[in-house]
């Protein structure tokens, strides 16, 4: 009859071998037969499946990371997991692709002189875009106000009037990692200094947070 199968119907639903609570991840991932009274490839099942939500532990985040092919350092896994948290606030689940912007975006900051402390930014039609811009360089904390033809060219101006470098945008190029308003956007960022070019990346849900923060990572490549 093709009748659709309600996702929380036992045995046979989608949910049926699917944990979203850390507690019972963990317990499924140490002894599946701890939360599981039943093999799911009895029913036709693969495998049970670890949903990640903002209630998941890192002992789910690893197993995810592991199954994608990719070893997280202790101190990698740490990172990740303050940005999935982050992300898992704002979505409902994270997917594959978001894990591996994040694995991305942890490695690619490893050992950063510059981190973004505090954006603001202020536009709309009929006023002047204006951005505040508070940076930690080598430890000190930096502040600067700019504003531009938009939010993003104001925080650039604002992150460029603390580095006191002369750095020229080439290349600015933003993707969406899955459809959807409160999906992740990519921004990657070229720019150049004395003849030399310099690469930034980054991903958020805010996409001016994002670019700010791939501008920030391509300038971190020059001082």
């Amino acid at each position: 009859m093709r009748m659709p199968v309600q996702p929380n119907k036992a045995i046979v639903g989608r949910n049926a071998f699917a944990h979203s609570s850390g507690i019972h991840q963990d317990g499924v991932l140490k002894n599946r037969e701890s939360y599981e009274i039943m093999d799911p490839a009895e029913v036709g099942v693969n495998e049970s499946t670890i949903a990640l939500t903002a209630r998941s532990g890192r002992a789910a985040l690893n197993h995810h990371y592991k199954r994608l092919g990719l070893e997280l350092t202790n101190e990698e896994l740490d990172d990740a997991y303050d940005k999935f948290l982050k992300l898992a606030d704002v979505k409902k689940e994270i997917n594959d692709e978001d894990l591996m912007v994040i694995a991305g975006v942890t490695r690619s900051k490893q050992n950063q002189r510059i981190r973004l402390k505090f954006l603001q930014v202020v536009c709309g039609k009929g006023s002047v875009p204006m951005a505040t811009v508070k940076l930690v360089i080598d430890g000190e904390v930096c502040c600067a106000t700019s504003s531009g033809n938009g939010p993003i060219d104001a925080a650039f101006a604002a992150v460029k009037s603390m580095v006191h470098r002369k750095v020229t945008l080439e290349e600015f190029l933003v993707q969406a990692i899955t459809r959807g308003s409160d999906d992740v956007g990519k921004v990657h960022i070229q720019v150049e200094n004395k003849g030399n070019t310099y690469y930034g990346f980054s991903a958020n849900t805010d996409i001016v947070t994002a670019a700010v923060e791939a501008f920030i990572n391509a300038i971190s490549k020059i001082i």
